[in-house]
């Protein structure tokens, strides 16, 4: 039986073929062949939005990790993947579907929100009437999707107490920002019906708030995020701080929380903002193959592709080794465990 099963060609179209570089190999009518006798390996990465953060980190990744059949072995010290391996990057609707693409064998990796993970994972949260995910894994955590609590500054809104009576948006049902902004809502002792509450995604709640429909709404994501940064400037919004014992009693509760700041900068005119956040991770299924996430995970962290990842995306030049493990609420897949182990990382006891 192979390792991975080729992709479908409209996962594997002539653009990915030319975004990765694939001289040597031919489409056919199943999808492309080598040009060499070497079998090929394949690996989906599954992302969301083409507009959003999670698609071209995986571009990048998809880049990194691929080596395919019948180029030249890699120079030393240059930057190249897992001999064999052509990776792709695909869109997909984003967490939720991404879980449950992974755990059903739809796609072989994906990135995810840690809380979503979590919840899949134990059949909890946004996924309470439904079977738990049990065979979902984490390769690594990669970077951090920042809590902003966007606010109009005439509205008057300084701490979370203070969104009462305001008009607040949670996002939609059935996201994982709904379910946090209920979380940080509930530790500061504040229900859903002292709120005038809207249910807007992100670019609906931005342009409502620019357009005083709102006062307020909640948002996770990498940090600076375009959502934000179309309305920031010109003292029309502020980011209100979630800090404190609350932060605290809400760090102790999940572990797929962790503390994080935004800097001052990062949205014109807006301070430092103290804030909570979920690593974006990338999963697997706890039944593939050990050696191969062992390679793709050894790939990732080389020394060599720091440049890459650096030159890439902001986001993207926060994967590193220092962050690999931190934010992880189910177990690692044994692959990426022998390679941090080999590292010399202690892992959470909860990761094994």
């Amino acid at each position: 039986m192979p390792l991975w099963t080729a992709p479908a060609a409209s996962s594997l179209d002539r653009r990915s073929l030319l975004r990765l570089g694939l001289s040597g190999f031919a489409l056919a009518a199943g999808g492309i062949r080598p040009a060499s006798g070497q079998q090929a390996r394949y690996l989906r990465i599954a992302t969301g939005s083409a507009a959003g953060t999670y698609f071209p980190v995986g571009e990048t990744m998809a880049r990194l990790l691929s080596h395919p059949p019948g180029l030249p072995p890699c120079d030393p010290g240059a930057a190249c993947g897992v001999p064999g391996l052509i990776a792709t990057s695909e869109t997909s609707e984003g967490s939720v579907a991404n879980v449950q693409a992974v755990a059903g064998g739809a796609v072989e990796t994906a990135l995810a929100q840690a809380d979503v993970i979590s919840w899949a994972q134990t059949g909890s949260g946004l996924f309470a009437d439904k079977p738990a995910m049990a065979n979902l894994r984490v390769i690594a955590n990669l970077y951090a999707e920042s809590m902003h609590l966007v606010v109009r500054r005439d509205a008057k809104i300084a701490s979370v107490k203070d969104l009462k009576g305001k008009r607040v948006s949670l996002d939609r049902p059935g996201s994982g920002s709904r379910v946090d902004a209920l979380l940080i809502l509930a530790a500061h002792g504040i229900k859903q019906s002292a709120l005038k509450v809207f249910e807007l995604g992100p670019s609906q709640a931005s342009d409502a708030l620019a357009g005083g429909e709102i006062d307020a709404f909640f948002f996770l994501g990498g940090a600076p995020a375009a959502t934000v940064l179309d309305i920031a400037g010109g003292d029309q919004i502020d980011l209100v701080p979630i800090a404190g014992e609350v932060r605290d009693k809400l760090l102790s509760q999940a572990r797929y929380f962790t503390a994080t700041v935004i800097p001052a900068g990062t949205y014109p005119g807006i301070g430092e903002t103290p804030t909570l956040s979920v690593g974006a991770q990338w999963i697997c299924a706890a039944e593939r193959n050990e050696e191969l996430i062992y390679d793709i995970t050894r790939s990732l962290f080389d020394p060599v592709n720091r440049p890459v990842l650096e030159a890439s995306h902001p986001k993207a030049a926060e994967i590193s080794l220092a962050n690999a493990t931190r934010g992880i609420a189910v177990a690692l897949h044994p692959g990426a465990i022998r390679f941090y182990r080999e590292m010399g990382i202690t892992l959470p006891p909860n990761a094994i």
